[in-house]
């Protein structure tokens, strides 16, 4: 599984990290978890942090399905923290098509500490007294000289 959760409800925040190769099962897949999860409400706000991505897999169709699904309220602040410009731009392109469904607002940050700034949480956030969901299994290379 490519993607974490933390949920920090004194800060009302989910933080979410994915890994590796991220695909629209993973994102349902989170989606659901949250969604089970009795520490979780659907009021917080949400950081997702996308920098240990490696490839955002996801199409055009399966970009505008997950904009009309959430787990999140319409007033809920989401931040999407990315390092490349194609993280950027399907994350801006998720973002624009929840406005077209009228959900939450969607923000695309390439700086950790901005991100963290709209959601309103100190620069030197950690999710002190967050329990993690499962993590994901550790990445191992492959060596094709076997």
């Amino acid at each position: 599984m490519p993607a974490e959760f933390e949920i920090d409800p004194e800060q009302g925040v989910v933080l979410s990290r994915g890994f590796g190769v991220f695909t629209h099962a993973d994102y349902l897949d989170q989606m659901e978890r949250l969604r089970r999860d009795s520490r979780f409400r659907p009021e917080f706000n949400q950081l997702v942090d996308c920098r240990a991505i490696t490839l955002m897999n996801l199409t055009a169709a399966e970009i505008q399905d997950l904009a009309k699904k959430s787990v999140f309220n319409p007033e809920s602040r989401r931040a999407f923290v990315v390092t490349s410009e194609i993280q950027y731009g399907l994350s801006r392109m998720l973002g624009s098509y929840r406005d077209v469904h009228g959900k939450q607002t969607l923000l695309v940050f390439k700086e950790m500490a901005e991100a963290l700034s709209w959601l309103n949480l100190p620069l030197s956030y950690t999710p002190k007294h967050a329990e993690k969901s499962t993590p994901p299994p550790p990445l191992v290379p492959t060596d094709s000289a076997e």
